[in-house]
């Protein structure tokens, strides 16, 4: 017995280990060199999905596609059994594929190819299956044919109207429609249930129609199938009865269902009952909440999208009216099609290396694990020693070539099943270079850089790197090599260069390539453009001094305002400047030069401000705005010290400001080269100063001046100073002692700063003993910030202390600092934890302490955790979300209060004591309930004006009622700009949630204060006032006269009819006695003329002239007036005497072009002008 156990123990170590083995699948690269040689089982990559319903008007086309090297071929089962494509000359496979197309133009039936198709493909490494395809063709039947008697019901009894659709594949959707192809209105009482059906709570007279007509529209075919109509007939009555509460759907009292994970749980509870009831969803133990839920068809239905496990359980529906209520249970149990946990993933492995596919499913129930080989049970493949089979698992040992395969994994249970193929491809491939032969790479010196070095083989070969084929190979110091071939340089430098070789080898053989680097000096800007102000029409120079490799070329472009420089005629640049003669103003701006080499470039900028040209009068010289100081010049180092040097500079021009300070800074080459930091900052009449310097740093400084205006550009760079070294000066900072674990302490600090280390060599010398033992120090000397001591008890303290040393020698020691060791978990739980003096919002709580040599680290508080269970508000949904807080107490009584609870609520706490990285046991868990309080402020509150005279109020019940709601109130009062009216009070019942208000003035704005109520109070309000309306424009037309525009428009056309009155009446007045003799000439008709109506015609030529006055036109000619003697002759030649007596009749006539003349040239007459539009 005791044999077996070590032989099995030995068999389970040998397991392990080979397990732990397992050489990493090997990834094989996208190269087209690679692919293109690469051989490899076949894989599905595109298939029909799983049910398959097709269109019986088009043809069938089964899809499934497949790659792998050689490419596949393909073949079907239908059935199970093979199913020959070249004998049917109605199916077809496409060219490099295994698609079926199977078309129907020579006759034959869809119906005759429904059934189950499964696609192999196959090559010399292997067989991928599809899954099976389970082809059906959609079908729309029509309804069948019945006679349907008139349906005679008593008003106020339930009704139900079955549809029954004919089965369709897919099913149809239903719907109810009338005569006229309009839906049947649905509301709380009439509604159709999920089954097609139409419901009736109640039925009224208004229900009395000929032609209820359920209808169902096929998808595929988009097709409508009308079943006969129905003819409801009401058999009124003086009183409807009222009735309790009954179920239409589903029957009895309780039911169950059974849905699938991730599909969509619907649940239907229709009630019949006079008044008709309203629907209320419970879920016994759980909440009905979040966005999965929703509740539909006036709360009939309830539906949760996506189900899960959890989802299962008991729902309840409750219909009630004010005569009773019903309730209906529905066990909902949640079974799950198999899904996957590991899909079983492709695996490419080198000769004797390990492997595993790992196939892993869930469902409900569990799902059944089958492997297959090649479309074979693996069971009765040929015996294979380097695989094994362990359920869902296949382990891999020491494969071989020839032994590549494809597995299917199928996991099935009674609601469906999952197929995966997985290859497991055994590659030998000798190493290859993928990138680009014989590289040549520049970099900059000093900057890090990467040389590429892409290869492939099977197995995995070893890639190391040489420099001009010398040496062993590099990694380390500054070098590193990445796994995926890369060398990084961290720092490239001149001795850097040369040709690099890396080499792939394996035991197939091995390839190399080489990369040439080159490092380059960067290409900078050593002396560039400068701030200028210049007067227009002189002359500005910018310079660009580059400093570059020798043998790396640099172009050098010029921009303004970070847009290309146009050069054009005037302005001339040369390899080291840009001159801009006769400056004016368009010239002002920024400048920059960029220089550019094919690996690096650099850039400098400056402004160029241009003045109006200066006079001879020294005073306006003196006008000129101040501007930045140029930059000091000549450094110069004198008086070398240990640790001060002393630097001196000339001044540069002020710029009509003077200079109030300069600015020291310096570089140094060691830590952070390139980098200038500011040293200190000195008086504007001083140029001669002593620095004063940290030993061991390589110096060079640079001043910059500082006036009124702004900082000078920077001074060029001094010499370099190097000082001394010296033993540090600095204590390191931050010594703290501190356990990551129970039994451990880490003593830690900050590290000197670059510029305090003072010499080379640094480290620390670290003390620590434990406190008031009396034990000699223990110490060590580390170069890092950090040193761990181990095997401590737990949180004992230490006394700890820290020393910096370099080369010349040690620092000042720290001050003695408390640390203590690691902290574990406490061991005690708090006791008797209780509650007391509960109000809506508050709970004293009361618990008992801990010994504190319990807690096993530092006390930080007792932590209480505590969240919402339930409210007391029936059918309200809380998060029950944890909170905590603590409390800090080492009373022997201690005590609390907890506070911003939840009105109206069921709470639980438990209690735990915590230390700085710990907490320990739970306490107690106890539960209490919270008071009723003042609720919430309503969850929305909207006012709508719907006509002249109404404003229409609509809010919704608060988040938070906070107890029972018993209604609600409403205060309002009138707004007139900043004066307010008397207010006013509406109450109304819990179940209102709207409110119209009668105007009695329509101009009136109000301001609304609206809140809930319960038995404690009002709660929070919720203040509007009410807005101008979008819709208020019909408003304003009605009142438009008030408005002033229209007021000034009207005025204006009056005065214009006024004025034109005014001119009509004083031609009218115009008469008197007038020269005859000047009317003789004028046309006279001889007649009036009669229309054959017998009416009188009384226009004549003379119509459409002018009118005739007294006016004298501008040729001189004098007009008659409209009541001369001429308008009442009678014909003829009238002539008067010398005398004045009458002596004939007018019965001259002008030819009508005459008239005509005379006409046109009245026309022209301002006057008559006048007249005409009068």
């Amino acid at each position: 017995m005791l044999g077996q156990g070590r032989h099995a123990g030995l068999a389970l170590m040998l397991f392990l280990l080979l397990v732990s083995r397992e050489a990493a699948p090997i990834e094989v690269p996208q190269d087209p060199k690679i692919l293109q040689d690469l051989k490899q089982p076949p894989t599905i990559i595109k298939q029909s999905v799983k049910d398959y319903i097709v269109d019986p008007r088009d043809n069938i086309i089964i899809e499934c596609e497949a790659k792998g090297n050689p490419v596949p071929t393909f073949s079907w089962r239908r059935n199970g059994k093979f199913f020959n494509i070249g004998k049917d000359p109605r199916v077809t496979m496409r060219k490099r594929s295994g698609t079926l197309e199977i078309g129907f133009r020579s006759g034959g039936r869809p119906e005759d190819y429904e059934g189950e198709y499964q696609c192999f493909a196959t090559n010399d490494f292997g067989v991928a299956l599809s899954n099976k395809i389970l082809l059906r063709v959609s079908k729309a039947p029509l309804w069948p044919k019945e006679v349907l008697e008139p349906v005679v019901v008593t008003e106020g009894s339930p009704l139900v109207l079955p549809c029954n659709p004919p089965p369709g594949l897919p099913p149809p959707i239903t719907f109810w429609m009338n005569s006229a192809m309009s839906p049947i209105p649905q509301d709380k009482r009439v509604s159709m249930g999920l089954n097609g059906d139409l419901y009736f709570s109640n039925v009224l007279a208004q229900d009395a129609h000929t032609d209820y007509s359920c209808n169902a529209r096929f998808l595929f075919t988009h097709t409508i199938q009308q079943k006969n109509p129905f003819t409801l007939k009401v058999q009124t009555s003086r009183k409807i009865p009222e009735s309790t509460p009954t179920l239409l759907s589903p029957s009895g009292s309780e039911s169950s269902k059974m849905v699938l994970r991730d599909d969509q749980l619907l649940l239907e509870c229709i009630a019949a009952g006079v008044p008709t009831p309203t629907i209320k969803w419970f879920k016994k133990g759980g909440e009905l909440a979040g966005r999965k839920v929703k509740f539909e068809n006036y709360n009939k239905t309830l539906k949760i999208i996506s189900v899960s496990e959890e989802d299962s359980g008991e729902y309840m529906c409750m219909a009630n009216n004010h005569l009773g209520s019903i309730r209906h249970s529905i066990f909902v149990q949640v079974k799950a099609a198999p899904y996957w946990l590991d899909k079983p993933i492709d695996l490419v492995l080198a000769p004797d290396e390990n492997g595993r596919l790992v196939c892993r499913a869930n469902g409900n129930p569990k799902p059944n694990i089958q492997w297959l080989i090649n479309g074979q049970p693996i069971d009765s493949a040929p015996l294979n020693p380097s695989r094994q089979v362990q359920g869902d698992t296949i382990i891999f040992r020491s494969v071989q070539m020839g032994s590549s395969a494809v597995y299917q994994c199928n996991a099935s249970n009674q609601h469906g099943y999952l197929l995966a193929n997985a290859f497991v491809s055994v590659l030998d491939m000798p190493p290859r270079m993928l990138g680009p032969k014989n590289q040549l790479i520049k970099v900059i010196e000093n900057n890090r850089t990467f040389l590429d070095c892409p290869f492939f083989g099977s197995p995995l070969p070893e890639l190391r790197w040489f420099k001009n084929g010398q040496g062993s190979g590099l990694d380390g110091g500054q070098y590193r090599v990445y796994i995926n071939g890369t060398l990084e340089i961290k720092r490239a430098r001149a001795e850097d260069e040369g040709t690099y070789t890396c080499v792939a080898n394996s035991i197939l053989g091995k390839a190399e390539n080489q990369v040439r680097l080159e490092v380059k000096e960067p290409t900078r800007i050593v002396r560039g453009p400068e701030r200028q102000s210049v007067n227009r029409g002189t002359t500005a120079r910018f310079d660009c001094k580059v400093k570059s490799d020798p043998s790396l070329p640099f172009t050098v472009a010029w921009t303004k305002d970070d847009k290309p420089l146009s050069l054009g005629w005037r302005l001339k640049k040369d390899e080291e400047s840009l001159t801009i003669p006769n400056v004016n103003e368009g010239d002002e701006g920024t400048y920059a030069c960029t220089v550019k080499s094919e690996i690096d470039q650099d850039s400098a900028s400056a402004r160029l401000i241009v003045l109006e040209e200066a006079s001879l009068n020294p005073s306006v010289s003196s006008a000129l705005p101040p501007d930045r100081p140029d930059p000091p010049m000549d450094l110069d180092l004198s008086d070398p010290a240990a640790r001060s040097v002393r630097l001196t500079w000339i001044p540069g021009n002020d710029h009509r400001s003077p200079i109030t300070e300069f600015l020291v800074q310096f570089e140094e080459d060691q830590w952070e080269s390139g980098r200038w930091q500011d040293l200190a900052t000195y008086p504007g009449d001083l140029n001669s100063v002593i620095l004063q310097l940290a030993p061991f740093v390589n110096y060079q400084f640079r001043v910059i001046a500082v006036n009124s205006v702004g900082r000078s550009t920077p001074s060029r760079p001094s010499p370099r100073y190097k000082t001394s070294g010296a033993a540090p000066d600095v204590i390191p900072r931050g010594l703290q002692g501190r356990g990551s674990k129970k039994d451990n302490m880490e003593i830690t600090w900050e590290p000197l700063l670059n510029l305090e280390r003072n010499g080379r060599n640094l480290h620390y010398n670290v003390c620590w003993r434990r406190k008031d033992s009396g034990e000699d120090w223990s110490n060590v000397t580390t170069l890092q910030s950090k040193h761990v001591v181990h095997n401590t008890e737990t949180y004992v303290p230490y006394e700890i202390k820290v020393q910096a040393r370099n080369e010349f020698g040690a620092g000042p020691e720290s001050n003695v600092v408390i640390g203590y060791s690691g902290e574990d978990k406490p061991t005690d739980a708090p006791t008797d934890l209780r509650v007391s003096k509960v109000d809506s919002t508050k709970a004293n709580i009361h618990w008992k302490p801990v010994d504190l040599n319990s807690v096993q680290g530092e006390f930080k508080e007792y932590r209480l955790y505590y969240w919402r269970e339930s409210s007391l508000v029936p059918s309200l949904l809380v998060s029950k979300e944890k909170k905590t807080k603590g409390f800090y107490s080492t009373m022997a009584e201690p005590s609390g209060i907890l506070s911003d609870l939840v009105p109206y609520s069921k709470y639980k706490m438990f209690m735990v004591v915590a230390n700085s990285r710990f907490e320990g046991p739970p306490s107690n868990t106890v539960e209490f309930t919270t008071k009723e309080g003042v609720p919430d402020a309503p969850r929305f509150f909207r006012i709508n004006r719907r006509n002249l005279d109404t404003i229409y109020l609509e809010w919704d019940k608060p988040l938070e009622p906070n107890g029972i709601l018993i209604g609600y109130q409403l205060k309002y009062q009138t707004v007139n700009g900043t004066r307010l009216g008397r207010t006013q009070l509406e109450t109304f019942l819990p179940n209102m949630t709207d409110f119209t208000l009668r105007l009695p003035d329509r101009s009136t704005r109000y301001k609304f204060y609206l809140s809930a109520l319960t038995q404690v109070g009002a709660g929070e309000v919720y203040a509007e006032e009410s807005p101008h309306f979008a819709n208020e424009a019909y408003i304003d037309q009605v009142d438009i006269a008030t408005q002033g525009w229209f007021i000034g428009l009207m005025c204006a056309i009056a005065l214009i009819i006024l004025i034109l009155l005014i001119v009509c009446f004083i031609k009218r007045s115009r008469g008197g006695k007038y020269p005859v003799r000047d009317k003789k000439d004028l046309p006279l008709d001889p007649v009036d003329h009669k229309d054959q109506d017998g009416s009188f015609d009384y226009h004549s030529d003379e119509d459409n002239k002018p009118l005739q006055g007294s006016q004298t036109s501008l040729d001189g000619n004098v007009k008659e007036s409209d009541d001369s003697l001429v308008d009442y002759g009678e014909g003829g030649d009238g002539q008067f005497n010398e005398d004045g007596s009458f002596i004939g009749q007018y019965t001259v006539k002008k030819d009508k072009d005459e008239t005509e003349g005379n006409e046109s040239s009245e026309a022209t007459s301002p006057v008559n002008a006048i007249y005409s539009l009068a």
